[in-house]
């Protein structure tokens, strides 16, 4: 049975110098100590679409994702511990003869089933209109629809409990793939904070689509209490580049933070960006540590 989710996620606040020089203050909302194999955000997204699948009683999971996808080893684990079947289409034919690499290796661990398609099929494969498997609840590449935004939805209450006087002082950061963490950050803030989104990829536009239709979709109504910064994907999707590597493991050093390259090092990397450029000067900025680092191989 899937263990439920240690929640609330905890808070904690990081005493550093340059926020404080600015009037701000730097907090962490630790959503990577969520869940002990569902990691991070993904529970937050998985978490109703699972109840979903339950109810209208399937008996698997269908998804899709690149080699690496944090977002398809999470179904695999969730699927394992809920005794579901569970199936991964993944980008790139060419990897299905080679050694699995560590994110593939324990997604089949947990019992999934990995389809390896043509890249340049795999977007198609992956907008989902051609699936119909008996039986499976197909969820998008990322996890991310209108239930998962109602999941998300909860980082923001949770602040609002147990952050004192949160208002319009406050700013929720997060990083931003397929927008419905932000999305659900968003629509589940009271009048006052506003939710940053820092992209991890080339997006700009194509992105504030996304999170628009997911609030649609989860709440058939817009929000206008976000927005989203472009200047700190380090180049594109997955790319980790060496002023960020440093900025990372300057962070790990200073304040005993675990930090997850792909997306938490950039989320944190365009917090202090803003606040050096003057965005966020006497704000109260809690950072969503959305995932875990990789292991280290």
């Amino acid at each position: 049975m899937l263990l439920p989710a240690d929640l609330p996620t905890p808070l904690t606040g990081v005493d550093d110098p340059e926020f404080a020089a600015a009037g701000a203050e730097l907090w962490l909302k630790r959503d990577d100590l969520a869940h002990p194999t569902v990691p991070g955000n993904k529970w937050r997204k998985l978490a109703p679409n699972l109840e979903r699948a339950l109810a209208e009683g399937a008996r698997g999971l269908l998804t899709y994702g690149g080699a690496y996808s944090t977002h398809v080893r999470a179904v695999a684990a969730a699927a394992h511990g809920l005794g579901l079947a569970s199936t991964g289409v993944i980008r790139g034919a060419e990897l299905a003869g080679r050694p699995r690499n560590w994110s593939l290796a324990r997604a089949e661990r947990d019992g999934m089933v990995l389809e390896f398609v043509e890249r340049s099929a795999y977007r198609e494969a992956a907008s989902g209109r051609h699936e119909h498997r008996a039986g499976y609840y197909v969820l998008p590449e990322g996890g991310s629809n209108g239930l998962a935004v109602r999941g998300a939805a909860v980082i923001a209450r949770e602040l609002a409990d147990q952050q004192p006087g949160f208002g319009s002082r406050d700013v929720v950061c997060c990083a931003v793939g397929t927008g419905g963490t932000l999305a659900g950050i968003a629509a589940g803030l009271p009048d006052g904070p506003r939710a940053l989104g820092v992209a991890v990829l080339r997006g700009k536009g194509y992105l504030e689509g996304e999170v628009t239709a997911l609030h649609r979709a989860g709440y058939g109504r817009e929000f206008a209490n976000w927005r989203l910064a472009h200047d700190w994907h380090g180049g594109g999707y997955g790319r980790v580049p060496p002023e960020l590597e440093r900025f990372a493991r300057w962070f790990e050093d200073a304040y005993g933070v675990p930090v997850e390259r792909r997306y938490v090092a950039k989320a944190l990397w365009g917090a202090y960006g803003l606040l050096r450029a003057g965005g966020l000067r006497g704000c109260r900025v809690t950072v969503v540590v959305t995932g875990v680092p990789d292991p280290v191989r």
